[in-house]
């Protein structure tokens, strides 16, 4: 598919270069518009993407311009005439148009708004006044709507006269004369039924809805347990407003996943590209985690300090110093691996706060069988390996070893319980888990082995 892609892009290059428009147009008709943009993008400079953007189909402009980064479609707008803005953003879907608003600075919103009918107009200060992590924030407001008593055939002329500018046909939703929703048919359901036949007595009135105040992830997931292709979103009152897609919610778990993923390693989310992010902001990014981490370490630093002059005492004392980064490495390593498993558990709504004690029960059992495994080896280790250049003795190795399986447990039960009481208490569990399972466990695991140490050796 890749090598496909690049003959294509190939093409489009000569074309362009050469002003074979003609046939550029051919070519750019056969392509989907997230290909278009991702070619002009990565293929042509700033300048040169006004004149190939005015080269595309009419039909394909709107689309292509939605699937553009931000900063590019700020470009397009600097450059565009009125006329050429008007006719991209009345095209846009209302969706589309909301999302790029959000990313845009004040002048630009000014003049998109400016250009836009003002009926559209309405509709788009409507969604920007939701909550910017709304089901209400995502949604669109172009959807197919049917009376109850309407018959097959006169649902599918009203598709025919509308669908057009609707994001989707193949779901559509009967609503009575207040707009409130009481209904939901597929188009597969028409197709399959006779002309003459109600829409009242094909529809499904088992809805399943989202209110528009509702969190956009927890929307998102609605799509991955129901299989849903269009979700419709009601107001306080039952009434429909507009309708969440399935690539807007495809679209919000993957930048959840991302978020989660950057916190975790503690970094600040950032919406951009890497490579379209600057050295500055990448900087910012990472270094109030960085200095966070630096400060919690101080915490660790201090533990050792105290336990210094008793550990100095021992004669075996320098040869201990050496096993406490294995031991800390460790410990945070198996504290990680279940604060992982339990967060995306929580993102994906597989366990809750209720079930606590469920997952100590599940978390203490594999914590055994791993921290046994793993004492062992380390056991084997320091006896075999690293007894030819370090001065371990069998009882150091005990230990050492015996720490190890401790602070595997421990760690393993911090990380799973830390997420929990997190989400609990409205906090995000992605945040809690670098820089604070990383200080307990870390802390933890030098006051046993200080402690146990010094309790057998001295």
């Amino acid at each position: 598919m890749e090598e496909e892609m690049e003959i294509i892009f190939q093409k489009l290059t000569e074309c362009f270069e050469k002003r074979r428009f003609a046939d550029l147009r051919i070519t750019l008709l056969d392509m989907k518009p997230a290909d278009i943009a991702h070619y002009m993008e990565n293929n042509l400079q700033q300048t040169e993407r006004l004149m190939f953007f005015r080269l595309l189909p009419k039909e394909l402009a709107s689309d292509v311009f939605s699937e553009f980064e931000s900063d590019t479609q700020e470009d397009l707008i600097r450059a565009f005439t009125d006329k050429e803005l008007k006719a991209v953003v009345d095209d846009m879907f209302m969706d589309d148009t909301v999302d790029m608003i959000e990313e845009m600075p004040a002048n630009v919103v000014k003049r998109i708004l400016k250009n836009s009918d003002p009926e559209n107009r309405k509709q788009i200060n409507e969604l920007l006044e939701y909550p910017e992590d709304s089901a209400g924030s995502i949604m669109t407001t172009e959807y197919v709507s049917f009376s109850a008593k309407m018959n097959v055939e006169q649902a599918f002329d009203k598709i025919r006269r509308t669908g057009l500018d609707k994001e989707t046909v193949y779901t559509c939703y009967v609503t009575d004369g207040r707009k409130k929703l009481i209904g939901v048919i597929t188009v597969k359901k028409l197709l399959l039924s006779d002309k003459n036949d109600l829409v009242e007595n094909l529809m499904d009135t088992n809805i399943i809805t989202a209110e528009t105040t509702d969190d956009k992830e927890q929307v998102a997931m609605k799509f991955s347990r129901y299989d849903f292709l269009a979700l419709p979103v009601v107001d306080k009152e039952g009434c429909l407003v507009g309708i969440v897609t399935v690539d807007d919610a495809v679209d919000v778990l993957q930048d959840e996943a991302t978020e989660d993923i950057q916190k975790m390693a503690a970094i600040l989310p950032s919406e951009k590209p890497y490579l379209k992010q600057s050295v500055f902001s990448i900087w910012k990014a990472r270094i109030p985690w960085l200095l966070l981490l630096m400060i919690s370490a101080t915490f660790t630093s201090m533990i050792l300090s105290g336990y210094e002059k008793e550990l100095s005492a021992l004669v075996s004392g320098a040869t201990l110093y050496a096993f406490v980064p294995m031991l800390m490495d460790t410990a945070g390593n198996a504290g990680g691996q279940s604060s992982v498993t339990v967060i995306r558990a929580l993102a994906l709504g597989d366990v809750e706060f209720k079930d606590m004690l469920k997952i100590l029960w599940k978390e203490l059992r594999a914590a055994f069988l791993l921290a046994l495994t793993v004492s062992i080896v380390c056991f084997a280790k320091l006896m075999l390996i690293d007894r030819l250049y370090n001065d371990v003795t069998a009882k150091i190795a005990l230990i050492v070893s015996g720490v190890l399986f401790i602070t595997i447990i421990l760690a393993k039960l911090v990380g799973c319980i830390l997420p929990l009481l997190a989400k609990k208490i409205k906090l995000d569990p992605a945040v809690v888990a670098s820089p604070f399972i990383t200080t307990i466990v870390d802390a933890l695991s030098l006051i046993i082995y200080c402690s146990i140490a010094i309790a057998l050796l001295a």
